[in-house]
C-alpha cells in the first residue's frame, strides 16, 4: 500500500519558523513554531521525515532555512510573498498576516498546484566557484583595511609627515617610499635633488614636484620617538609595508581569476552589460544572486532578499514599514555600491535618485530606492537570460512617464 502525500509550508524568520504539514485531503496533521536555531532546524527535519514529506512550500529561495533543506535531501518550492497574499483570499476574507496560517497557505497551495511551483536547485560549481574567489577578496579587502590603519596609527605618532605625502598612503609609491624612508631621520637625508633622483627612479608620475613634496616633510609634525623607540618604530612600519604590499599582490591576483571565472560563466554577459557594473561588480552580483531563477520567482522576491524592499507588516488595520534588517547583507551592499554609481551614466537612474531626494529622502534611503528600481530590470535580465539594454530601457521608460 503506497503511503499518502503529504506537503509541508514553513513561513521563516530569523527569530521562529511556522511549520505546517497537510495531508493529501488538505487537513493539518502537524502544526508547530520552532526557534531558529540548530536544535529548530534539526526539528523541522525529524517531523518532515517523520510524515514521509519530500516537498517544502515556503516564500524565499534564500537562507538558511532553505539551504538546511536542500542539503538534507528536501525539495524546495518557492511560492512568493505576494501569491501567498493572494492565495490567502482561497480561505477567508480578512486578509491578516499571521506565521501559523502562511505556513498552512503554503503547504495548501503546494498540495493543490504542484506543478504550478518551480523547484529551487542548488547553484551551480561556477557560481559556487565565483561566490568563494568574490567573499574571499571583499575579506582580503577587510585585511588590508585594518592594515592600513594600523600603520596611519602607527605614522601619526612617529613619522607624521608620510602621511598625505601621496594620494593614498598603501598605494604602490606610498609604500615604496616608507620601504626606503620608515622614519623621520632616514627622510631627513632627502633634499629636492634627491627627491626627484627618487621620483624618477621610482617611476613617479603624479602631479607633486618634488620641491612640494620636500617641503611637505619639513612643514609636517614632528615626530614624538627618538632612541631605541624609533628603531622598533622602524621595524613596525617595514613590517606593516611588507603585509599591505602582499595583500595588494594577493588582491589583485584574486581579481585576475574572478575575471577569468566570470567571462566564462553563462551568466556574465548579463551582469557585465548592466552600466558602471565592471567585473568585480558584475562578478559579485552574479555570485550572490547565484543561477537558479527558481530561487527568485519575482523581482519583489529578489529585493527582499537584497534588502533593498521595505519590511511591510500588516495585521487588520495595523500597518507598519520598516527598515529590512534579514536580508543577504553582502548582497545588500553589492546593489546598492553598484545602483547608487548608476546615475554617472544612466539618466533614469539619475532621475529616480533626484526625484527621491526630492521628496525628502537622505542619501542612503534613496541608493535603496534606486537599487530596488534597478532589481526590477536585473531580475527581467536575468530571468530571461538576455543582456541588458537601454535602448529598451529607454523606450520602456518614456513610456511609463507618458502613461503616468
Amino acid at each position: 500500500m503506497e503511503a499518502t502525500p503529504t506537503f509541508a509550508g514553513i513561513d521563516w524568520s530569523w527569530q521562529h519558523h511556522a511549520l505546517c504539514i497537510v495531508d493529501d485531503d488538505g487537513q493539518r496533521i502537524e502544526e508547530v513554531t520552532l526557534p531558529h536555531s540548530k536544535p529548530g532546524l534539526g526539528k523541522i527535519t525529524t517531523l518532515l521525515r517523520r510524515h514521509g514529506v519530500a516537498q517544502v512550500g515556503i516564500e524565499r529561495g534564500d537562507g538558511p532555512v532553505v539551504e538546511h533543506l536542500i542539503r538534507d535531501g528536501f525539495e524546495v518550492v518557492v511560492i512568493s510573498a505576494r501569491q501567498v497574499k493572494s492565495l490567502r483570499a482561497r480561505y477567508g476574507s480578512a486578509g491578516n498576516k499571521d506565521d501559523r496560517f502562511d505556513a498552512f497557505v503554503l503547504a495548501d497551495a503546494l498540495r493543490t498546484d504542484t506543478a504550478r511551483w518551480a523547484v529551487v536547485q542548488p547553484d551551480t560549481e561556477e557560481t559556487i566557484a565565483l561566490r568563494m574567489l568574490v567573499r574571499s577578496r571583499h575579506d582580503l579587502i577587510d585585511h588590508r583595511i585594518a592594515v592600513h590603519n594600523q600603520l596611519l596609527a602607527v605614522l601619526q605618532h612617529n613619522f607624521p609627515g608620510a602621511i598625505g605625502l601621496f594620494s593614498q598612503l598603501d598605494i604602490g609609491i606610498s609604500l615604496a617610499f616608507l620601504r626606503r624612508f620608515p622614519t623621520e631621520a632616514k627622510a631627513a637625508w632627502l633634499s629636492q635633488l634627491r627627491m626627484a633622483h627618487w621620483l624618477k627612479a621610482n617611476g613617479y608620475c603624479g602631479r607633486q614636484s618634488a620641491a612640494d613634496l620636500v617641503d611637505h616633510l619639513r612643514n609636517a609634525a614632528t615626530g614624538r620617538v627618538s632612541g631605541p623607540a624609533a628603531e622598533a618604530s622602524e621595524l613596525v612600519v617595514l613590517t606593516l609595508v611588507d603585509l599591505l604590499s602582499k595583500l595588494r599582490e594577493q588582491q589583485s591576483i584574486l581579481e585576475t581569476r574572478i575575471k577569468e571565472a566570470l567571462l566564462a560563466h553563462p551568466d556574465g554577459p548579463i551582469f557585465q552589460s548592466l552600466p558602471r557594473a565592471g567585473t568585480v561588480r558584475a562578478a559579485t552580483l552574479l555570485a550572490e544572486i547565484g543561477d537558479c531563477r527558481a530561487r527568485f520567482p519575482d523581482a519583489a522576491a529578489l529585493a527582499a532578499a537584497a534588502g533593498v524592499a521595505p519590511s511591510t507588516r500588516q495585521s487588520g488595520k495595523h500597518l507598519n514599514v520598516a527598515y529590512r534588517r534579514g536580508c543577504n547583507k553582502t548582497l545588500r551592499a553589492a546593489l546598492i555600491d553598484w545602483a547608487q554609481d548608476t546615475p554617472r551614466a544612466n539618466a533614469w537612474a539619475r532621475d529616480t535618485y533626484d526625484r527621491a531626494r526630492q521628496r525628502g529622502c537622505r542619501h542612503p534611503h534613496a541608493a535603496r530606492i534606486l537599487a530596488q528600481a534597478w532589481t526590477r530590470i536585473l531580475w527581467r535580465c536575468w530571468h530571461d537570460q538576455v543582456p541588458y539594454n537601454p535602448d529598451l530601457h529607454g523606450r520602456l521608460s518614456l513610456i511609463t512617464k507618458e502613461a503616468a
